[in-house]
C-alpha cells in the first residue's frame, strides 16, 4: 500500500487576521508547517495552531522564512548565510517556546516561500538552513525530484535527513521545480484536478508539468496550501481521493 504524508502551511495569521482556516485544515492533514514569525504568525495565531494541532493529533513542523512580513516571505532576498542562520534560529526558538507551553514537539523543518526555492541553488543559504536543522536535530522537508540540490548537499555534509516533498496545488516546470507564483498558471485551483494529481503522484511517482509533459517525483509528503481560496475543500478532496485510492495517510515524522 502506498503511504503519504499530507501537510499544509498554517499558523500564519497576524494581528487577529486569519490567513487560513487552521482548525478546519488540521482536521484534514497529517502534518502542519507552523509559521515562526518571519513571514507571518504572531503569538496568538501560533499558540492557537499548536493547540489545534495537538487536539487533532497532527505532527508539527517549523516553517521559518526570510524576515519579510511585508512580502509574506515570497520575495527572494540576498541574506548572507550567518545573518540568515541567526534569523532562522530566532524563529525556531519562538515556535519551540509556544510548543513547550502546550506540551508539543517540533518534529521537522520546512523553509517557507522564496527561501524554500532559493536553497535549491544557493549554497550559502542552503548551508545556513542545514546548520540550523543540525543544531535543532530536525529533518528538512524540501522539494523532491531535484537531483543534486544545494540543500541536499548541505544536509548530507551534516548528516541531516532530507524528506522529499511534492505540491498538489502548484504547477511544475520541466526541470521539476515549481513555476514561480508570479507566472500564469503557477497555482492550480480545480479541486478535482488537484486530487487526481495527488493520486497519480502517490501511485506512480509522476506529476504533470505546465508544458504538458510530466516529471518523476519521489515524495514522502504532499503539500496543499492553506491560504488559497477554497483550501479546506481542496484538501478534503485530496484526502478523500487518496483514501479511495488506498493510499495510507500518515505523518513522515514522529509526533513525540
Amino acid at each position: 500500500m502506498a503511504r503519504l504524508d499530507l501537510n499544509s502551511d498554517l499558523g500564519e495569521g497576524w494581528g487577529g487576521v486569519a490567513v487560513a482556516d487552521d482548525a478546519a485544515m488540521l482536521r484534514v492533514v497529517t502534518s502542519a508547517n507552523l509559521a515562526c514569525g518571519g513571514h507571518g504568525g504572531d503569538t496568538d495565531a501560533r499558540d492557537a495552531a499548536v493547540r489545534a494541532a495537538l487536539a487533532s493529533r497532527v505532527v508539527i513542523g517549523a516553517h521559518p522564512s526570510y524576515d519579510d512580513r511585508e512580502g509574506f516571505g515570497r520575495r527572494a532576498m540576498d541574506v548572507p548565510g550567518p545573518v540568515l542562520e541567526r534569523q532562522l534560529r530566532a524563529q525556531l526558538e519562538t515556535l519551540l517556546d509556544s510548543c513547550d507551553q502546550h506540551g508539543a514537539r517540533v518534529s521537522y523543518l520546512k523553509p517557507h516561500g522564496a527561501l524554500y526555492s532559493r536553497i535549491l541553488d544557493d549554497v550559502d543559504q542552503a548551508d545556513a538552513v542545514a546548520r540550523i536543522a543540525a543544531e535543532f536535530g530536525l529533518p528538512v522537508l524540501a522539494l523532491a525530484g531535484v537531483d543534486g540540490s544545494a540543500i541536499q548537499r548541505a544536509c548530507d555534509r551534516r548528516f541531516v535527513d532530507v524528506v522529499g516533498e511534492a505540491f498538489a496545488d502548484r504547477a511544475y516546470a520541466a526541470d521539476g521545480t515549481l513555476v514561480p507564483r508570479g507566472e500564469a498558471g503557477a497555482v492550480v485551483h480545480d479541486a478535482a484536478v488537484i486530487a487526481a494529481r495527488a493520486v497519480r503522484l502517490a501511485h506512480d511517482g509522476v506529476i504533470d508539468t505546465i508544458g504538458g509533459g510530466s516529471v518523476r517525483v519521489s515524495a514522502r509528503s504532499l503539500c496543499v496550501h492553506g491560504d488559497t481560496p477554497g483550501a479546506v475543500a481542496i484538501a478534503s478532496a485530496v484526502r478523500a481521493a487518496l483514501e479511495q485510492a488506498e493510499v495510507q495517510l500518515a505523518p513522515f515524522a514522529p509526533a513525540g
